[in-house]
């Protein structure tokens, strides 16, 4: 069972032109997540050739991170313009900024523009979590947040416990969608205190998910691992794309009930 990796690429509406490309990232990221825990090459990553991001109400690029090693409860995380003030330079903001963003950003700026799932929830944000060899866990998201949400904000990412969390004990969570609603609830925290009880990552996933619609009216996603390797994708929201690299094999979806399943060495 060991080692696995599991990616999502953001819970919510995921638009018809971009539901393809979204697919194929988080197969691509969990492939080469996966040949790294098999202790193959790094090679260049994916992470230094992505760009893009949602925008804030005034059109810049604002982005929260967190990650956390299952080990020793270390986490580490930044969030709104933090990582200025600690002097480290900046990139030009056209390297991040794409054109569908800026779409989306004019348009919602418009006087009839209408909070839809899309808007609400995460759809730029990505997540892994990933169990090695050995048993160690790990989890990592990063995110623009809520598209033209106010500057400063800051969302549930960078919260431990809330945007993930990791115990090589228990096991690791990375969620998306609303971020306010996940705050209320501690999703993460909350789902692994349901394995802590003896669920499966899928039944721990969808009581908390199913409390977190009732309780505070949200939707989300979650990739979930355990220390033997049993994993789970599981979302409320109308779509999330994901992917998971295990034994050889590539499971990946996007839709509720869709599960696929290819070699993980497929057109590589």
């Amino acid at each position: 069972m060991l080692p696995a990796m599991v990616e999502h690429g953001g819970a919510g509406h995921i638009p018809k032109e971009r539901a393809e490309l979204s697919t194929i990232g988080v197969k691509e990221a969990a492939r080469t997540g996966y040949a790294i825990l098999q202790g193959g090459p790094d090679g260049e990553q994916p992470k230094i050739q992505c760009r893009g991001s949602v925008l804030n109400v005034m059109g810049e690029v604002e982005m929260d991170a967190m990650v956390m090693d299952g080990r020793y409860l270390d986490n580490g995380a930044v969030s709104a313009k933090v990582l200025l003030s600690m002097g480290v330079p900046e990139v030009p903001e056209e390297s991040l900024i794409t054109d569908y963003a800026k779409m989306r950003w004019k348009k919602n700026l418009q006087p009839d523009a209408k909070p839809v799932e899309c808007q609400m929830g995460k759809m730029g944000t990505v997540s892994a979590v990933a169990v090695d060899k050995d048993g160690n866990i790990a989890s990592a998201t990063s995110t623009g947040g809520m598209i033209n949400k106010i500057e400063g904000r800051v969302g549930d990412t960078p919260c431990v416990g809330c945007g993930g969390y990791a115990d090589n004990n228990i096991g690791a969570v990375s969620p998306t969608g609303h971020g306010e609603a996940i705050m209320k609830v501690t999703l993460s925290r909350l789902i692994l205190f349901h394995m802590e009880q003896g669920k499966t990552p899928e039944e721990a996933s969808d009581l908390a998910l199913t409390y977190m619609k009732e309780r505070v009216d949200g939707l989300c996603g979650v990739v979930v691992v355990d220390p033997k390797g049993t994993w789970a994708a599981r979302f409320s929201s109308l779509q999330m794309s994901w992917a998971a690299a295990q034994q050889g094999e590539l499971h990946y979806g996007l839709y509720r009930g869709e599960h696929f399943v290819e070699p993980v060495q497929e057109n590589i």
